[in-house]
């Protein structure tokens, strides 16, 4: 399971790499950036494709989408000075709080047999 967190963890911080270079790849008009954009995505997919052998898919995609959004956010405020109001705070928390209440959910709804889906 930790190995599968670890996969979740990359992908999560390679979607949001991903997501940057978008924005620096100006409608793929930069090539170094592009490529950023497609090896971004690629290892994010293939990292996530080794988290869902032991990771519920509901579980892990609401993960990576949630964090990967804050993340992606909070690269935004810091390296193209996007504005931070009280209400993004307010949504992200929102966000973060509602991944944390879906793993407690799925932490209490398994067995000790069900936490590996292979068998």
């Amino acid at each position: 399971m930790k190995q599968a967190v670890m996969f979740l963890t990359l992908a999560i911080l390679a979607e949001a790499f991903g997501s940057t270079m978008l924005k620096f790849s100006d409608g793929f008009t930069i090539l170094w950036a592009s490529i950023g954009v497609a090896a971004g995505f690629l290892i994010s997919f293939v990292c996530m494709s080794f988290a869902l052998k032991h990771i519920p898919l509901s579980t892990a995609y609401a993960t990576w989408s949630a964090i990967g959004t804050a993340l992606t956010a909070i690269i935004g405020v810091l390296l193209f000075a996007e504005h931070l109001s009280g209400m993004k705070v307010f949504a992200l928390a929102l966000v973060i709080g509602g991944i944390v209440i879906l793993n407690k959910s799925r932490s209490t709804e398994e067995t000790p047999a069900a936490t590996d889906q292979r068998g």
